[in-house]
């Protein structure tokens, strides 16, 4: 298991799908919102949370395609189907490696690119809690959705547009968690949400992904 993990995570570096792409399109977004809506600090602070938190998820979504097309592409997937490590592992593993690669670095450069934003200073702790949180919970579906679309032609676009609704849980309680720890409201609700999302989607839609890639490799 680990040395497919560290195969993973050398493949999201070499080809360009891994944490540089997902932190420079972060950057972009995050440079170029002042732009959009003005110089006004009130309406940075207000969107802030909201904003990272879009530009995070995605980051997260740009680089999902490559999860498990490259493996099927050369050939791999079949082997790994074939190997005694049982399918729910291998997608687990695919999905750690995607979040160490993408979700993980986002977290640790969000408070950085919170300062573009005039994001509050209570809202720094709130934000990496929020995010470290959340972000496994879209490497983890997005997996799921990189199952449903694996070996198909074009099916980046498919896959967006299957997984973006399943994103919006997510979106939603971990934008709320850093907005109201940037204002210093109570974020016990919002924070179970998302916690009961992401323990949720790191439990079951292993199992999911699973099962749909062994009905696609057949």
């Amino acid at each position: 298991m680990s040395a497919l993990l560290l195969r993973d995570l050398k493949l999201a570096v070499r080809a360009g799908g891994g944490f540089g792409l997902g932190l420079a399109f972060f950057l972009i977004v995050t440079v170029l919102v002042p732009f959009g809506v003005g110089p006004d600090t009130g309406l940075l602070t207000r969107i802030a949370p909201g904003i990272l938190w879009i530009g995070a998820l995605l980051a997260c979504l740009l680089s999902l395609d490559r999860i498990l097309a490259l493996d099927h592409e050369d050939g791999t997937l079949d082997l790994l189907a074939t190997a005694p490590l049982p399918m729910e592992a291998i997608v687990s593993i695919k999905a750690l490696a995607h979040w160490i690669t993408t979700g993980l670095p986002l977290v640790l450069v969000a408070p950085l690119l919170g300062v573009l934003l005039n994001l509050p200073g209570p809202g720094f702790l709130w934000l990496v809690i929020s995010l470290g949180l959340g972000t496994p919970a879209l490497s983890v579906i997005g997996t799921f959705g990189a199952a449903l679309t694996v070996g198909l032609k074009r099916g980046g676009l498919l896959m967006s547009l299957l997984v973006l609704p399943l994103y919006v849980p997510t979106l939603i309680f971990g934008a709320e968690v850093a907005r109201r720890g940037a204002d210093g409201l109570a974020v016990q609700q919002p924070l179970l949400m998302l916690a009961g999302i992401s323990f949720g989607a790191v439990a079951l839609l292993p199992f999911a992904s699973a099962a749909v890639l062994r009905v696609n490799l057949r």
